[in-house]
């Protein structure tokens, strides 16, 4: 089978087209630095070519909410249109949990246009939904501390290890489209204080977690329960013990 996996190189989608090529298809690396830019149109319609499936793992260059919704809309866009002519059979989209319930928040309401876009262009999809990754941790300390303390609501949180939003994303590509949501997230559900004061205690490191009930995340004010599954959801097997652990 032939996958064009676009975002190819950032963290899940180097991942992503390991395993698949790895499983013996055929795998295009959609990114600028391979001549294939979903903006523009560039190199689209050669890496779509004879292309099944294609899986869009794309992100804005910044989170800022109007330079996100730009890149989304121009990409989705871009990528349908190429999409519809070239006869692609499954596109894939990886998404996050909460996307249409936080629509306020600019980068999610990009995510929902993203959503919308191949929702509606008549091509079979598949949107995974997923939660905040493991990995993640790093910037959520970065962003809501200071040298010496950092700041967190006990909000639900349900995390997800990189490797295994990679095999969630790899085993629905190659299944047949859902033309609805998928939602995965971590093994085990708790409170994001636990979380990060697990990650402070496990690195050794000095801040002081204060943790508050203002339901804030980034600084934005959201629902308790947004970042954990409204519903059913395909469970990663790596926990966050096991995930510090091996990083």
């Amino acid at each position: 089978m032939k996958i064009l996996v676009v975002g190819g190189t950032g963290l899940i989608g180097k991942g992503v087209s390991r395993e698949l090529t790895e499983a013996g298809h055929e795998v295009i690396v959609g990114s600028p630095s391979h001549g294939i830019d979903v903006v523009s149109g560039n190199g689209l319609a050669d890496a779509l070519e004879g292309t099944d499936v294609v899986i869009d793992l794309s992100n804005s260059a910044s989170p800022d909410g109007q330079t996100a919704l730009n890149f989304f809309r121009a990409s989705g866009q871009s990528l349908t249109s190429f999409e519809k002519k070239a006869g692609i059979k499954h596109h894939l989209v990886l998404s996050i949990v909460g996307t249409d319930r936080a629509t306020y928040i600019g980068y999610l309401q990009a995510k929902k246009e993203q959503e919308d876009t191949i929702r509606n262009s008549g091509i079979p999809y598949t949107i995974i939904r997923s939660t905040q990754f493991h990995e993640h941790m790093t910037t959520l300390i970065a962003v809501q501390g200071n040298e010496t303390e950092v700041n967190v609501s006990t909000i639900d949180y349900q995390p997800i290890a990189a490797a295994d939003v990679v095999g969630h994303v790899v085993k629905l590509a190659l299944e047949e489209p859902k033309n609805g949501l998928v939602e995965i997230a971590g093994p085990e559900r708790g409170l994001m204080t636990d979380f990060v004061q697990k990650y402070l205690d496990h690195t050794s490191n000095s801040k002081m977690l204060v943790a508050n009930d203002d339901d804030q995340y980034m600084f934005f004010k959201i629902p308790k329960d947004l970042l954990v599954p409204s519903g059913e959801f395909r469970a990663g097997q790596i926990n966050f013990s096991e995930w510090l652990k091996a990083n």
